[in-house]
């Protein structure tokens, strides 16, 4: 599985799995930080780990999952 469906089915509710970018469908995990959840209201937020983002640059690998988590929040 590539890890753009990992994230569009993060955002779907569904649990997936590709190398270091999982989700059980409210979570979503780039190696072991929580990069995505799920409100109880159902909306997707991304917790922004890029160089430019709010949450601290973590890797290059982190900041493509969190683009990736971006385009299907």
């Amino acid at each position: 599985m590539r890890n753009e469906r990992v994230a569009a089915l993060w955002a779907a509710g569904k649990a997936a799995k590709a190398g270091n970018l999982r989700t059980d469908g409210v979570r979503l995990w780039s190696y072991g930080l929580i990069i995505g959840t799920t409100t109880t209201k159902g909306r997707k937020v991304v917790y922004d780990y890029t160089a430019n983002g709010s949450g601290g640059f973590v890797s290059q690998t982190t900041s493509r999952h969190v683009g990736l988590a971006k385009l299907f929040a």
